[in-house]
């Protein structure tokens, strides 16, 4: 009774984790396009905003795992909530300077306190419990992401995007001096929501370094296997596969939606910001409702549905026009919304001593987020028409539903089934 008790008290202070990187990841949306036009930036220079956050993961993984195989998820933990707050500190030289390098620097630390969190938090909350609902266990965690998702965008509008932007056309009537000043305004606004965060994060940091967590061991901890011994499992190189181009397709479709907003759809980037919030909310429901759901379908089968929805949907924001394309866009974020920690439950299910690092690689894999939305603003710029850029979110989405039919058969509880050689 004690060890439930001391897992249940666990599992709420690391799912609040879960909501931080989630509203800090749901910034980015507002971010970018604020910063777009702070620097007349192309699609290409704007999406350069997710890869300094994504290549992080890249980068940091594989240290975040030897922290976690060295000294335990909650020395994982207070570091990445460290850099975490770091990163939102350094906003306000960056803003100081008005220097869009510096900006990408920032969000690059953020990035890497997020990586070690995640590395540390997702098989913490999978292993926290009975195996075999560690899917749904993972999914009501990441459910407070999608609450962040929401509330993110429509905080950052009221703060960051609070007035419209001046056009190019605008900035470029203006007097060098005035133009200077407009920019050092616009990029001020984004100092005093970071340094808020900043200063949260180090108070969360401080709860978790006064309370005792469990310490799980994974079975076979003190084997002697390599770091990437880990991808023997074909589980887990399917799900650095499929997380890779997952994380892309969610970067795509969020950070995006309010540029999408005013190119595709013709609406103001504050309107633009609320539409943001409602895809978040939509992310946060589909969270709720795919753990739900999991009760009486399996994961696999779950995913297959899911996958298949937003391919559908993904054409029609390709092809299709108006306000309703938008739409799709929203309904893309309520059906993704259970893929990634679906995929992460099947990638390091019953595989011992290897979870650490599958979670490190898995983790590494994010860097899927990094690397295909500047695919995306490439297209876009290249065909002048931005829809197009979708294409990337729409292969995304068809490796995820290969992924699915890869595990049809699979029940997340199957840990022996999942292993293989």
């Amino acid at each position: 009774m004690t060890n439930k008790k001391s897992y249940t008290f666990a599992l709420i202070l690391v799912t609040s984790l879960f909501f931080f990187w989630g509203f800090i990841h749901n910034l980015d949306p507002i971010l970018i396009p604020h910063l777009r036009n702070a620097f007349s930036l192309s699609h290409f220079q704007a999406s350069l905003v997710d890869s300094a956050v994504f290549i992080a993961y890249f980068v940091m993984a594989i240290p975040a795992g030897i922290i976690m195989k060295r000294y335990g998820y909650k020395a994982g933990i207070l570091i990445g909530l460290i850099f975490f707050a770091i990163g939102c500190f350094l906003f306000v030289p960056a803003a100081n300077t008005i220097s869009y390098v510096f900006f990408l620097g920032a969000l690059f630390v953020v990035a890497c306190g997020l990586t070690i969190l995640e590395t540390a938090a997702n098989p913490y909350v999978a292993i926290l419990g009975d195996p075999a609902s560690s899917a749904q266990r993972l999914n009501f965690a990441q459910s407070f992401n999608g609450l962040a998702a929401f509330v993110a965008p429509i905080f950052g509008g009221k703060f960051i995007l609070s007035h419209e932007p001046k056009s190019q056309e605008e900035l470029a009537q203006m007097a060098e001096q005035a133009k200077m000043a407009y920019i050092q305004s616009e990029t001020a606004s984004v100092k005093l929501p970071y340094v808020v965060l900043g200063i949260l994060i180090l108070l969360i940091a401080a709860l978790f370094f006064f309370t005792k967590l469990p310490d799980i061991k994974d079975a076979e901890e003190d084997g002697k296997s390599g770091f990437f011994h880990a991808l023997r499992h074909k589980n887990v190189r399917w799900a650095v596969v499929a997380q890779f181009f997952y994380v892309g397709a969610q970067v795509c479709i969020l950070s995006f939606l309010v540029l999408y907003a005013t190119e595709a759809a013709g609406i103001s980037g504050k309107d633009g910001a609320d539409y943001a919030g409602f895809a978040g909310l939509a992310f946060m429901l589909g969270r709720f409702i795919g753990t739900f759901f999991m009760r009486f379908i399996s994961a696999s089968k779950l995913l297959i549905i899911y996958s298949f929805v937003t391919i559908i949907l993904s054409l029609f924001v390709i092809f299709g026009s108006g306000i309703q394309t938008l739409y799709a866009l929203i309904g893309i974020a309520f059906f993704m919304s259970i893929m990634f920690p679906t995929i992460f439950a099947f990638g390091v299910q019953g595989i011992g001593a290897d979870t650490k690092s599958a979670s490190s690689l898995i983790v590494m894999s994010i860097v899927g987020g990094a690397l295909l939305p500047p695919i995306l603003g490439f297209i876009s710029d290249k065909t002048g028409h931005f829809q197009y850029g979708y294409f990337v979110p729409l292969v995304c989405f068809i490796v995820v539903l290969l992924f699915a039919f890869q595990n049809r058969k699979v029940s997340i509880a199957e840990t022996e089934n999942l292993k293989s050689h």
